[in-house]
């Protein structure tokens, strides 16, 4: 063989080594989990779900690629791999919706998607991502339909979904003693005000059986102005009325209906409503019953992990963290966990959509707000504990406080595996584990 022969071959074994090496070895430092987040920017629901979401999101991140938050997730970014965040405004609809999940994707190359807070966007995008076998965590919206009308593999969510709000409020209201002889109820006319009604009112006549349902309205999403609801619910004079509205939606409603009366004529209930407290203040009138979506902000309990997001949120940011912050934290939190798990199991690289998508399935967590079980939808949907309480004003804190606080643990709020969440409700929540 002559010395040009010789030559090439060298480089060619050289090159075959290189490669190998590269395919076997650990994720290096150079590499990056890119993650798209998906959150409201812009419109009515950016600024008391929305940003708190992103700033949340920017928070959890910054710590985790310093390698500054606590035990179990001190190990910096994903395993080593250093977050690298795309961030998307959710404002437009579910057709721009899809087409900018496509483009994170296929033109952004993120690994994984995750965000969504509208009920609509989650229902549109879920297929999408399924179709391209790319992996998707929805961190919020709470419609049931999503894991209990279709199947998907690629597709998670690490938050409970409305049931839990629901269900836990009526079980507050009847350890409280809230009378409910008649209701009424005011909900946004898409999947998460339809969905909410439907278990808010199937739960009340399951621990209220005499409760009467009289008015009950669905205006549309972002409608903003509520004068003729707002006078049909005070004219009704129900016992209680129950509301999901949340975003602008709720801050609006709240601001149009204390003048008319309506929260002295009638116990106001909501479901979701912590993120309105802090840009209400006074407004909000006390003795409300609100829940948070989860044991959240100022209804969450102690531990270093919420002390952590509390005090660290607040700190970056001049106000404390309510439910979209919590939401975000315990979804990137739960990808560190499946990261890591992946990465043990194949050699500290970085691992793939099919790796990640099989740690996250049954997986479990401590967050902020408890722990977070992937238990529902063959291990795609979680449950988690909640937290229901009443507001007051603190005129030294300037802020609504939250009081009479009662938690709830997740198996006594969430349906069992394999059952329907509106039958579960209607067949008397049987397998219930309250405390």
């Amino acid at each position: 063989m002559d010395r040009s022969w010789r030559t090439i071959c060298a480089v060619l074994l050289a090159s075959i080594a290189t490669s190998s090496f590269t395919l076997a070895a650990p994720a290096s430092a150079q590499e990056t989990f890119k993650l798209g987040i998906v959150t409201f920017l812009s419109g009515p629901a950016a600024d008391s779900f929305g940003v708190p979401a992103r700033n949340g999101a920017q928070f959890v991140i910054d710590q985790l690629n310093k390698g500054a938050a606590p035990s179990p997730y001190e190990k910096v970014g994903f395993g080593g791999l250093k977050i690298e965040p795309v961030i998307i405004d959710e404002n437009g609809g579910a057709t721009k919706q899809v087409q900018e999940l496509r483009n994170l994707y296929q033109r952004d190359s993120v690994d994984v998607v995750l965000g969504y807070i509208s009920s609509g966007d989650c229902l549109a995008v879920a297929p999408i991502a399924e179709e391209l076998k790319k992996m998707l965590v929805l961190m919020d919206c709470g419609t049931p339909r999503i894991f209990e009308e279709a199947k998907y593999n690629y597709v998670f969510r690490t938050a409970a979904h409305a049931t839990m709000d629901n269900v836990g409020l009526v079980r507050y209201m009847k350890a409280k003693n809230v009378k409910m002889e008649t209701l009424s109820a005011i909900n946004q006319d898409y999947a998460w005000g339809q969905d909410s009604r439907a278990d808010f009112v199937a739960a009340a006549q399951q621990l209220y059986p005499n409760v009467k349902v009289q008015t009950d309205l669905l205006p549309k999403f972002g409608a903003g102005q509520y004068g003729t609801e707002i006078s049909a619910l005070v004219g009704a004079g129900s016992d209680v009325v129950y509301s999901s509205l949340w975003g602008g939606d709720l801050q609006a409603f709240v601001l149009q209906s204390a003048p008319r009366g309506l929260p002295k004529r009638s116990q106001l209930v909501f479901s979701a409503a912590d993120h309105v407290l802090p840009p209400l203040g006074d407004k909000m009138p006390d003795g409300t019953i609100i829940g948070a979506r989860g044991a959240y902000g100022l209804m969450s309990q102690k531990s270093p992990l919420n002390d952590w997001l509390f005090k660290g949120y607040e700190a970056a940011n001049g106000v404390y963290p309510v439910q979209a912050a919590y939401r975000i934290a315990q979804s990137i939190l739960g990808l560190k966990a499946a990261a890591e798990k992946a990465m043990s199991k194949n050699g500290g690289r970085k691992p793939s959509t099919d790796e990640m998508v099989a740690a996250m399935t049954g997986l479990e967590w401590p967050s902020p707000g408890g722990l977070i079980q992937m238990k529902l939808a063959d291990g795609h949907q979680a449950i988690q504990p909640i937290a229901i309480s009443r507001t007051k004003y603190n005129p030294d804190l300037k802020r609504v406080d939250l009081v009479d606080i009662q938690y709830f643990a997740a198996e006594c709020v969430n349906p069992p595996p394999g059952v329907k969440s509106i039958d579960w409700i209607k067949g008397g929540m049987q397998g219930a584990k309250c405390n």
